[in-house]
Parts: structure tokens; sequence; C-alpha cells
């Protein structure tokens, strides 16, 4: 019986030698996508996502020519694999690695831009699909697949943008299309979760009412929630400094905190993305000082390679799920139906995106009493263009939307799936690979060269930057009492000193930061070798 027990446990079943094969071949193709990346880091406009998606396009032609044409897929799309394990550490790092005083220096444009303007074309792109599906023969769609649309396609993926872009030659746009694509994605995810709560069959004014008061409590209440996990790592770190006897052990508690705030959202339905992403602000602003030089270096470098393993392997994935058979199949019979489709929802995606962006910059603008502070139209038409990528975020509500594990047999939702992997495939790919010329072309470096480069260098945000020997963060955000007099009446114009940034300075140095630590507020423990050996800071 020993030995037959024994040699159990060497057996293994043919769906768990499945499932190891399948992750093993994806481990292997995330290593092919970071060696490839490496090799094409001169040409920025190929970055990470776009040379997944074709690695997972080459991957699924192979699979379906090897197979003959039986199998295209090896790993089901999960939704809770993607909402659970890798959304987190992609918009926690957003988050954690923000340059904090040019996100709140353009806080209102960028909600502007994020929560309005996504709501406008979460709008046009429904009232769009209703209207303009009707002609096409789809199948049956109810009133909150629609709406569902509107909320998936708004879902926008700036990253070959940000590739492109430099944040300290251009900080105001860098900041506004950084800024306005993580709440963009907040606010979508937040619609869309709203819209399931309801039954939009029959909408009357209270419904429209009780769905707009959800919505503002969703967003505040994870706003706040991320905002009270972040704090209270800070406290927590602050008060029992675990650098005196273990670095492991603060790494370990960041990075457990900074996932419990995102659990904690999904457990009280909120939104785990607005959330997750506030709780990293606040922890690279507070809890990250309170760490040792050590555990600052390791949190870094941990956060972002977390979220670089993620995007690649959710582009992966997109790249080898877009020759999923069964979905193409059950489409097969109508491919002009499904052409239609995606030709309507593309041509919405760029309406619904200009629709917001030049008014709403027009609006900005008035507000704006310096030139520098204002968002000329050759950057309207980047923020424009960075917004009309889908990636994702779409991926995966469209498929919580309109399959059932990872499975679609009604016509309808087949067409919907496919749709929009050949736009989130077109997106990536033509529009990803032209934003560099187009950028290149509108904005030339000579000419958009900004006297704003000198704004803060960030502390835990530029891995370009080494960390400071004396702990001091490199984030110089500066007191207010520190910043010279303006010297003439146009400089105080057009540099106001008491602006709300200054006052939060005030309120953040005589009561937060003794309270909660951060940088200048948490005492010098050597905790190694070097660190001892190492001149100390008066």
């Amino acid at each position: 019986m020993g030995l037959n027990s024994f040699a159990g446990l060497g057996m293994r079943s043919t769906s768990d030698q499945v499932s190891i094969d399948a992750i093993t071949l994806f481990v292997a193709l995330l290593c092919a996508c970071i060696v490839i990346g490496h090799l094409l880091e001169e040409y920025r406009w190929m970055n990470e996502s776009i040379t997944a998606l074709v690695i997972g396009l080459c991957t699924g032609i192979v699979l379906l020519l090897t197979t003959g044409g039986k199998i295209s897929l090896i790993l089901l799309f999960n939704e809770e694999l993607f909402f659970i394990y890798l959304l987190p550490p992609i918009i926690f790092n957003a988050g954690f690695q923000v340059k904090k005083k040019q996100f709140f220096r353009n806080f209102m444009t960028i909600i502007l831009f994020g929560a309005i303007g996504t709501l406008i074309s979460f709008g046009i792109i429904s009232l769009g699909a209703i209207q303009l599906f009707k002609k096409l023969d789809i199948g049956f769609l109810e009133i909150g697949d629609y709406l569902a649309i509107g909320a998936i396609f708004s879902a926008t993926d700036s990253v070959c943008t940000l590739q492109v872009l430099n944040q300290d030659e251009t900080p105001l746009l860098y900041s506004l299309v950084f800024g306005e694509g993580v709440v963009n994605d907040a606010t979508s995810v937040v619609l869309f979760n709203a819209i399931q709560r309801f039954d939009l069959s029959h909408i009357t004014s209270g419904i429209a009412f009780q769905f707009v008061g959800n919505f503002l409590y969703l967003f505040f209440a994870s706003t706040l929630l991320g905002v009270f996990i972040g704090l209270l790592s800070a406290y927590i770190m602050k008060k029992l400094y675990f650098g005196r006897h273990s670095t492991v052990r603060e790494v370990a508690l960041m990075i457990v905190m900074a996932y419990l705030s995102y659990i904690m959202a999904e457990m009280f339905y909120l939104s785990g993305i607005l959330t997750v992403f506030f709780c990293g602000i606040v922890m690279s602003h507070y809890t990250w000082h309170n760490v040792t030089e050590s555990s600052r270096v390791t949190t870094k470098h941990t956060f972002a390679t977390l979220s670089f393993v993620s995007e690649i392997f959710i582009f992966l994935y997109v790249g080898i799920d877009a020759l999923d058979i069964e979905k193409w199949r059950v489409v097969s019979n109508s491919p002009g139906t499904s052409v239609g489709v995606s030709s309507i929802l593309l041509g919405l995606v760029l309406v619904g995106r200009a629709a917001f962006v030049f008014p709403l910059s027009f609006l900005s603008n008035l507000t704006k009493k310096s030139e520098s502070d204002k968002i000329g139209f050759k950057h309207q038409i980047t923020i424009w263009w960075a917004g009309l990528m889908r990636g994702a975020v779409s991926v995966a509500l469209a498929y919580n939307q309109f399959t059932m594990s990872g499975h679609t047999q009604l016509r309808g939702n087949a067409i919907m799936i496919t749709s929009t992997i050949t736009i989130v495939l077109f997106s990536t790919l033509v529009f990803g690979l032209m934003t560099k010329p187009l950028i290149s072309f509108l904005l030339p470096p000579s000419k958009y060269f900004s006297s704003m480069m000198s704004s803060e260098p960030s502390s835990p945000k530029s891995f370009s930057m080494p960390l400071l020997a004396n702990g001091q963060d490199p984030d110089i955000e500066g007191d207010s009492h520190n910043t010279p007099p303006p010297t003439n009446l146009r400089m105080l114009w057009t540099t106001p000193t008491h602006t709300v940034h200054h006052y939060w300075r005030k309120f953040d140095n005589a009561y937060m930061r003794p309270v909660f630590g951060g940088r200048g507020f948490v005492p010098y423990v050597a905790t190694s070798l070097t660190e001892r050996n190492a001149p100390q800071l008066q």
C-alpha cells in the first residue's frame, strides 16, 4: 500500500498535465516577450504591449496549424484571474509611480477628462450602438447590454502614447494623459459595476437617480477606502519601524497591505481600481518614506516588475484568444455583420473621444491664466489620440458581460466578443504603431521642450534617478516658505502663492506628516553593513 501510494503521488491526471503544459508554454512566451522587447527597445513605437500581441497572434496561428484547426486556446479566460490577480498590481503601480505634484496640480482637468469625459463617451457609444445596431442582425441584446457596451469601449489604454511622451519635456501633457488614463479605467469599471446592479429593462426617473447616486457612492467611497488603507500602512510603519530588525517584514507588509486595499474594496462591492490607485498615491507619499533605504529600492522595483509582467500576460492572452475557433465559428455565417459591428464601434470610439476632448479642453483653458498651463491644439490632438487605443480593461469587461467561463455560444454575444478583440488588436497595432510618428510630427523635441522640465524629479517614480544616499526624498515638493516671492506683479498674477497646493502643504507638514511620517519625519536606522558604514545625515 505504501509503494502504491508513493507511485500515485508521482502520477498526474490528464487535466493536470494539460494545465501544466499550458502554463509552461505561457511562461516561455512571457520570457520571449521580455527578451524581444529588450531587443526592440530602441524602437520606442514597438512597445511590450504590441510585442506581446504579435507573439500571441503567432502562437495562435501555430496552434491552429499543428492541430488541424481544432485548438487555438491554451488557457480559458477567467475574469477573476484578471480582476483579482493581474489588474491590482498594474493600477497600484500607476498610483505609486505617479508624479504627485503634476497629478494634483492638474487634478481638476484630469477629473474633467477622466470622469466627465468618460461619461460623455459612454453616452455617445451607448446611444450610437442602440440606434445603429438595429440595422444589423446581431441577435438579441438588452438595454443593459448596450449600456455595458458603452462602458466597455469607454475604457482607454494609453500605454503606447505614454512610452513615446517624455514626462520631463512635456510634464503637463504627460500628466494629463497618464492621469486621465487611470481615472478613465476606474470610471469605466465603476459604470460597468453600477449597470450590473440595476434592472435597466424599464428605466424610470427613480432608477436613473438611483443609478447616478450609486455611481457617485462607488466613486467616493472607493477613494476614501484607498486613502484610509494607505494612511493605516504609513502609521503602522512609522510606529513599529520594522527596519530595526527586518527589512523583509517591511517589504512584505507594504505588498500585502497594498493588495488588502483592493480586496477590501471588492468585498464591500466598491471599485478596487480606484481604491488601490489612491492607496498607491498615499503609500508613496507617506509609507514609502517610513521604511529603510534598502526596502525603498526593493518595493519600488517589486511593484514595477509585478505590473510589467501582469500587463505582458494580458496582452499575450489577448493575442492568442483573437484566434479562438469557438467564437469565430459562431459568427462565421455572417462575417459582414461582424465587420459592420466592429466598424460602427470603432467609429463611435473616434466620435465619442473627440466629443469631449476638444470642448473640455476649451473649458479648462478658460480657467487658466498662464499660457504654459493651457492645453494647446496640438496637445489636444495628442490627448485625443492617446485615448483611441483599447486594451486589457475593455477585454475583461467584455468577457464579463458576454461570456460564461470563457465560452460563448449565443450569436449576439459572440459577435460582441469578436468585435471587442478586433478593435483591441486594430487600435493597439495600427494606432499604436502610428503614435510615435504622429507625436514626432506634432511635437518635435525642439518645440515642445517645456520650461517646467525642472518640476519635481520623483522619488519612487523614476528608475533613471538613483535614490539619494542621505535618505531624503528627491521628489522636491518644497515647502512654501522656501519659495522665493514673486518679483513683480505679472509673476504674482501667473504664479499665485495661495493655491490649493500651498494650503495642502501647510496642512500636510503641520498635521499629517507628524502623525503618518514621510520625508523628514522618520529616524535613520542602519540595517545593513553598507548602511552602517555610510555617513548619516545629521
